[in-house]
């Protein structure tokens, strides 16, 4: 078997997951060392705060989405560690006191804990900057294309995203919202930085020979990437309610604690986990359209992602 066609077969493969996301780990490891600056304390904090942990959905949807529309893996491996990098970055100032004030993350003790607040804040600064770097400066796919990425990678994590949501996250404490300014808030703060990962390998495809297939099926890729942002969210919602702080990995019931307004406490657990049934539909029926291209590996993070229980 050729080595494309193995890596075609990859997401059919038991245990792909595990393979990639040890893929993305050992990428994101050298490009730590190989970018490792002239201060050790915060060389070792930007480690912390991206090794050894953590779920690597983001990198997952990279690596199924691109391998759903034949591209190499080779072709995938900056994509995959910039999102986890720019995720990363988010989650350590997420933690931060002034922000959501959480004492641990995948586990373990949060950055800030460990390294102080302005080392935390600044290991936030570098992992962003890392992110687009690995984008910018990537070999396997021609400029424009990297242009490309890093133009939508900022828009999904700055003002008009991620960074926009969590802005509106620490206004809206304790406020009564109404249900399309709550998943307005979640589609920024994190819907668009999960559909801006089945949008970078996308990318890769349309700059390719693969571009003039891609026209009737790019709909189903934009629905996938988007339902499965708000699923995310609504999931993580009603985790923060049902399940434990050792399930998680982070402190549960934090959003009751914090007064933070969250469609489980606007229209309660059973109407949530119906929407919830609603998109995981949607993900898969968008899956199914995708057709000819193989979205086996986007079926089974669609189950992963929805149906997870931490």
């Amino acid at each position: 078997m050729s080595p494309k066609a193995v890596e075609l077969d990859f997401c059919l493969q038991p245990g792909w997951m595990n393979v990639a996301c040890a893929r993305v780990e050992h990428h994101l490891g050298e490009l730590l060392t190989q970018n490792a600056g002239s201060c050790e304390v915060l060389n070792k904090a930007m480690a912390y705060s991206v090794l050894g942990g953590g779920k690597r959905l983001r990198a997952l949807l990279v690596y199924a989405t691109g391998l759903a529309l034949g591209l190499p893996l080779k072709q995938l491996d900056a994509s995959a560690a910039s999102i986890e990098l720019m995720h990363a970055y988010s989650l350590v100032h997420d933690d931060l006191p002034a922000m959501d004030n959480d004492s641990l993350r995948r586990g373990k003790p949060t950055t800030h804990v460990v390294y102080g607040e302005a080392m935390a804040i600044l290991v936030g600064d570098a992992l962003q900057s890392l992110a687009f770097q690995v984008l910018l400066h990537q070999t396997e796919v021609n400029p424009t294309t990297a242009l490309v990425q890093a133009q939508l990678l900022c828009k999904a994590s700055g003002a008009k995203g991620m960074v926009a949501g969590q802005a509106l996250d620490c206004l809206n404490v304790g406020k009564a919202l109404s249900l399309d300014e709550l998943t307005h808030m979640h589609a920024r703060k994190t819907g668009d930085m999960i559909a801006a990962s089945v949008q970078m390998p996308v990318q890769i495809a349309l700059q390719s020979e693969l571009h003039h297939k891609l026209g009737a099926v790019l709909p189903c890729f934009d629905s996938y990437g988007q339902v499965l942002g708000v699923a995310y969210q609504l999931v993580d919602d009603v985790l923060d309610v049902e399940s434990s702080t050792d399930a998680l990995g982070k402190t549960a019931g934090k959003d009751a604690l914090n007064n933070k307004p969250t469609v489980v406490s606007m229209m309660g657990l059973d109407n949530a986990k119906d929407w919830i049934v609603k998109l995981h539909r949607q993900a898969i029926a968008a899956c199914e359209g995708m057709a000819p291209f193989e979205a086996t590996g986007l079926v089974e993070l669609a189950n992963k992602i929805i149906l997870r229980e931490s």
